[in-house]
């Protein structure tokens, strides 16, 4: 029982009536993007479970730094495979959604390519 609760007046949980009970929050599942710093593959094989907040953000008047009192927005889990993530939400009985990730389409050409007559733009130097 919390602190100031009447006993007899809770509800199903054991809560007071004005409590909500904890909020279903949505997780995103994602395969997250390269960085445009990268040019491999590194950190894009696994799949991510993060929750999906939109908490109030506060910002610290001394320094200038935002700050939430949601916790959640600091977890973030990594699964090797995408089946992977979403068991594991399931098993926890979240509320999901998944994020297909888009293949980023290939221009394969050669070097020779730069230097050949039928260049869309010349060659400048």
């Amino acid at each position: 029982m919390k602190f100031g609760a009447h006993p007899g007046n809770e509800d199903s949980r054991g809560c007071p009536p004005s409590d909500p009970g904890p909020v279903a929050m949505l997780a995103k599942i994602y395969r997250p993007a390269p960085t445009a710093m990268q040019s491999g593959r590194a950190n894009t094989r696994e799949w991510v479970l993060e929750y999906d907040v939109d908490p109030a953000r506060r910002t610290d008047p001394l320094m200038g730094w935002t700050s939430s009192s949601e916790t959640l927005t600091q977890v973030r889990l990594t699964f090797p495979t995408r089946e992977q993530a979403i068991d594991y939400a399931k098993r926890a009985g979240l509320t999901f959604r998944v994020i297909d990730p888009r293949e980023p389409k290939r221009v394969i050409k050669s070097y020779a390519e730069n230097f050949s007559s039928n260049r869309k733009r010349p060659w400048t130097h």
